[in-house]
């Protein structure tokens, strides 16, 4: 059992930067494929970015490709989404997730995780 705990959301204007953590309880962090997700008002949720085995691989939507960074640190059990260069269409409320395993088909469909922080409010104003 993994427990999620996402923070860092704020209100930034155009332009700036803010860093998203997810810290992680419960055995086997390092062992999970962890991923960011985002729903922005009245769309579905989407896959933002996603790494598995300890960091070696990671993944991103591509329109989100040199904006955003994940990593993760597993002396601490976070996870972090780096987003830079915010636009207004970047908000949403940020969601991390982690499944025991995934692949570079299927990073980015939310069904395949098992477990779910409770989400934190990134809003991005002109």
């Amino acid at each position: 059992q993994v427990q999620l705990v996402e923070s860092g959301g704020d209100s930034v204007l155009s332009g700036g930067s803010l860093r998203l953590s997810c810290g992680a309880s419960g055995g086997g962090y390092s062992t999970y494929c962890l991923a960011w997700f985002r729903q922005a008002p009245g769309k579905e949720r989407e896959g933002v970015a996603s790494t598995y085995t300890g960091g070696l691989r990671t993944w991103y939507t591509d329109s989100l490709k040199g904006r955003f960074t994940i990593t993760q640190d597993n002396t601490k059990n976070t996870l972090y989404l780096q987003m830079n260069t915010l636009k207004p269409d970047d908000t949403a409320v940020y969601s991390c997730a982690a499944a025991r395993s995934c692949a570079s088909a299927w990073w980015f469909v939310q069904g395949s995780y098992n477990y779910w922080g409770q989400g934190t409010q990134v809003t991005v104003s002109s």
